[in-house]
């Protein structure tokens, strides 16, 4: 990455730390995977219970590989029915996901199909872990939410295949297909449980 993008990032990330900071959540910046990956293990803890949504930046940063070889009990939604991986997940001690967008002052945006990925952000596990990359921080929250439905929303309905007109145009139509995946959306701008909600972000691209 060119250097002046690291610096631009860097004194970036500090500006959304001091926005989480005052919204009651934790920020972290990281320089790479590798750290990124150390900073979220410290976070969680051996011997925790893990759970996630759809969250590919945790995938992106060898961060489940991780937890699958080492000392946590990562539960691999997967291998359960909807019901059981929510509940699950409900009950976890750390609940992993990224956010579509973030803006510089600290407010995330995420968009769900089935919503079991908002419900856990907004309550339930004792501690959520957001993964998200430099390349998702947008200047205010207009921003965020164009960014969430015209470049996540379109990129993970092309990943999940379903039919929707943003996979064909990778565009947003505020649509109301049968298979949208834009049914719940979650502005996350305040926690009211310190030391809940934890955010790292990393100086690369990441997810959608």
């Amino acid at each position: 990455m060119n250097e002046n993008m690291v610096m631009r990032n860097e004194k970036l990330a500090q500006v959304v730390i001091k926005g989480l900071q005052s919204r009651n959540m934790s920020g972290y910046y990281v320089a790479s995977r590798e750290d990124a990956v150390k900073q979220a293990l410290e976070l969680i803890g051996e011997g925790s219970t893990v759970t996630m949504g759809g969250c590919q930046s945790a995938h992106d940063i060898g961060l489940i590989k991780a937890l699958e070889d080492g000392n946590y009990n990562y539960i691999d939604r997967a291998k359960l029915s909807p019901r059981e991986g929510l509940m699950a997940a409900y009950d976890s001690d750390v609940f992993l996901s990224s956010a579509n967008a973030i803006t510089s002052d600290g407010i995330m945006v995420n968009i769900d199909g089935n919503s079991n990925r908002v419900s856990c952000i907004a309550q339930g596990p004792r501690k959520v872990v957001f993964i998200v990359g430099m390349n998702k921080v947008c200047s205010d929250l207009d921003e965020a939410m164009k960014r969430a439905r015209n470049v996540a929303a379109p990129a993970n309905a092309q990943r999940f295949d379903v039919k929707t007109p943003c996979k064909e145009t990778g565009k947003c139509f505020d649509c109301k297909s049968p298979d949208t995946i834009c049914c719940q959306f979650l502005i996350t701008r305040y926690s009211r449980h310190e030391g809940r909600i934890h955010v790292i972000l990393v100086n690369d691209t990441l997810g959608f």
